[in-house]
């Protein structure tokens, strides 16, 4: 299943090209699951590659982690410390809370993966999966912000089973999952469930089957993010 999976995944990278005009790909390689995988794949759809590695305030490992992959992979990667940048920034801005503080974080990577993608007329390889873009587990504007979405059908449970299809380190599929966007954050501690009961209750919600807690409490998630998910709303003057 995942063989053909691969290839159909790897021919539409190949048609997002062509049809763009573009020569190649960018992305974000941060030492996670995610990233790994939409890195195995849009390697085999080109060699135009470009992993840059955007540290800010980022555990070592992690970097150790996105270097590993990218030497494993054959992509071309840059380093880019990007702390100084964020601290100078922080000295502008009135104190906020962590989650404000890790969102400029998400919004400065992306606003130098696009400066890249326009250097080099790549697109921009978003790294987003079905669960966290149904949960709307993302930052707006900032990892949330790409041109294509090669997994973005496939829900957390499916990648890890295409990691391991894309040959994977299993150290990299059995890492905890996190947005690295502040000191021991985890992407299931933060949102109350873990990524198997995310999975289940999203199908269910599929299925127009709320019938019980979780399902309830990630279907009002599902509401109350909508708008992370839709183009900005414009006021018709002509209907």
């Amino acid at each position: 299943m995942w063989k053909d999976s691969i290839q159909h995944i790897v021919d539409w990278l190949k048609d997002q090209l062509e049809e763009s005009g573009t020569n190649g790909f960018v992305l974000g390689l941060s030492g996670g699951l995610d990233s790994t995988v939409c890195a195995a794949l849009v390697r085999k759809a080109t060699e135009n590659c470009l992993g840059l590695i955007l540290p800010i305030e980022s555990d070592a490992k992690d970097l150790d982690d996105a270097a590993n992959v990218a030497d494993l992979l054959h992509i071309k990667t840059q380093y880019i410390d990007l702390t100084a940048v964020y601290n100078n920034l922080m000295k502008m801005l009135p104190g906020g809370d962590r989650v404000s503080l890790g969102n400029i974080k998400a919004r400065l990577r992306m606003l130098v993966l696009y400066y890249h993608a326009n250097l080099h007329n790549y697109l921009v390889c978003g790294t987003g999966n079905k669960t966290e873009i149904s949960l709307g587990y993302f930052t707006k504007y900032g990892d949330g912000a790409c041109d294509i979405l090669p997994i973005g059908d496939l829900y957390k449970g499916e990648v890890r089973e295409l990691a391991r299809e894309l040959n994977i380190p299993e150290s990299i599929i059995k890492k905890t999952p996190s947005a690295g966007l502040w000191s021991g954050q985890t992407d299931e501690n933060e949102i109350g469930f873990s990524y198997e009961q995310m999975d289940n209750a999203l199908r269910k919600i599929e299925g127009d089957h709320v019938d019980d807690e979780a399902t309830r409490k990630l279907s009002e998630v599902i509401t109350t993010t909508a708008h992370k998910r839709e183009k900005p709303k414009i006021f018709r003057m002509r209907r």
